[in-house]
Order: structure tokens, then sequence, then C-alpha cells
């Protein structure tokens, strides 16, 4: 009998976040409430972050929510953003990094296996590097799984690749 299966990702398109912070610039320039603002978003690719630079906590919370919205119009999910603690820089300015979050890390990996297992489905789960692959004999099974998955709250946005039959 044919074995399926599939691959359990953590994944963000780069050029997408790229895209989404370049959107939140051209809305922070044209927004009256932050003319005349040191407020600034900067994506550095090669180290995954998003630094953020901001006048006030009340200017920080907007950017969080403009550049939030604008990721989410992109189709990245907003638990792939970890918020670091603000700093304060120079002239009473806030400063803030957020990393992008790829892969699944092996704690979540478990918790996510353990999720499988205690399904009472006959599949099998097992952890690759930063990926889950799960197999089984019942395409039905796999597509349970994935409802599962989806109905469960993890940190850590999940998606679905690599079906093979």
């Amino acid at each position: 009998m044919p074995q399926f299966s599939f691959d359990i990702v953590s994944k963000i398109d780069l050029q997408e976040v790229d895209n989404a912070v370049n959107q939140s610039l051209k809305e922070i320039h044209t927004r009256f409430d932050f003319k005349g603002t040191k407020s600034n978003l900067e994506f550095i690719k090669t180290e995954k972050k998003i630094k953020v630079l901001a006048d006030d906590d009340l200017k920080l919370r907007n950017l969080h929510d403009i550049l939030k919205t604008r990721m989410t119009a992109r189709g990245i999910s907003v638990k792939s953003m970890n918020f670091k603690d603000p700093e304060r820089a120079f002239e009473g300015n806030l400063r803030q990094e957020i990393e992008l979050i790829q892969g699944i890390p092996v704690e979540k990996a478990k918790e996510i296996v353990k999720v499988i297992k205690n399904s009472d489905l006959k599949v099998q789960a097992a952890i690759q590097d930063e990926q889950i692959r799960v197999t089984s004999k019942s395409k039905d099974e796999l597509q349970a799984v994935m409802q599962l998955l989806k109905s469960s709250s993890f940190s850590v946005p999940l998606q679905f690749t690599n079906y093979r039959s």
C-alpha cells in the first residue's frame, strides 16, 4: 500500500517582508501624525530583522500597527515577528528590533509531534531539522492532521508543503 506524506514548515517570504516594510514607510511619510518626526523602519534582509525608530511610545505603537497591518495583507503571520524590548536612543527616541522567525524550533516541534501523537490518528510524525514530516497510508488521516493543527494554537505560523502521494 502506498505511503502519503507532507511536511510541516514555518517559512516567510523575505521579499514580501521587504514589500510590507516599504508600504509601511510610504504610509508613514504620508500620515499627518508622523510629519516632522524621526520615526522610521528599516529591513535588514541578511540578519532577518526589522529596526524600528520612534519618537515616543505612541508613535512606536502606531508603527507596530502599520507594520502588522501591512504584513498581514501580504500573507505574513504576525506570529513570525519577535518584538524585542524597546530601548532609549538619542534625543529621547525609542529603538526596537523585530526578529523574523523562520523554521520550527526543536521545543515547538516536539510539542507539535506530541499533539499529533495524542490525536489517535494513524500517522507517523518525525522531526527533520526545522520541519516535521508526517506520513500515513491514508490521505484522509493526513488531512485530519492538517485540520487538527490549523485548529490548534501554536506560537509559530505553520504551513503544509511537499504533499506526496
